[in-house]
């Protein structure tokens, strides 16, 4: 049997419990970082979705924001209508003219004002399509008011291609 001539004295025993120690705990540490760098993989269906419902909800938000602006300009009528042939699928502007005559309202919107604010929130996803809530606010900051709306995207062009109030 080999011995180190060290393992006789409890001094050297120290010293190379010492080393060992030294030597784990910098591998430890040099490990960690390396660990950190590499983004975690996300693996299941849900998280996929999220990411999806997430992108077409940007995508919406972005939409009722021009749109509101657009509308709410003394002369965004030009600019809302190109935004509607921009984000909204020919059928659905179709759809809309239709909803518009009959009810004499945007039908964006759903109404014949503006609202004051707006919230996007993502919903879920599937089939080729992405739901997406939209909360429109009416009135003051003191008695407002909401209408929900249920917007589907499609997730091939992310265009919206329908609206429910």
């Amino acid at each position: 049997m080999t011995r180190l001539s060290t393992t006789r004295h409890p001094r050297g025993r120290r010293i190379i419990g010492r080393t060992l120690l030294a030597a784990t705990l910098l591998t430890a540490v040099a490990a960690v970082p390396a660990a950190a760098a590499v983004a975690p993989q996300r693996t299941t269906a849900a998280a996929a979705r999220d990411d999806v419902s997430e992108a077409e909800a940007q995508q919406v938000s972005h939409f009722y924001a021009s749109y509101l602006d657009a509308v709410a300009a003394e002369d965004g009528g030009n600019l809302a209508t190109a935004l509607r042939g921009f984000y909204l699928t020919p059928e659905l502007r179709q759809e809309l003219r239709v909803w518009e005559k009959a009810n004499h309202a945007d039908g964006v919107l759903r109404a014949q004002d503006v609202p004051a604010a707006f919230r996007v929130t993502a919903g879920d996803s599937g089939a080729g399509h992405a739901w997406t809530h939209v909360r429109l606010t009416w009135g003051s900051v003191a008695h407002p008011t909401y209408t929900n709306l249920t917007v589907q995207s499609e997730l091939g062009t992310g265009k919206i291609s329908g609206i429910r109030g």
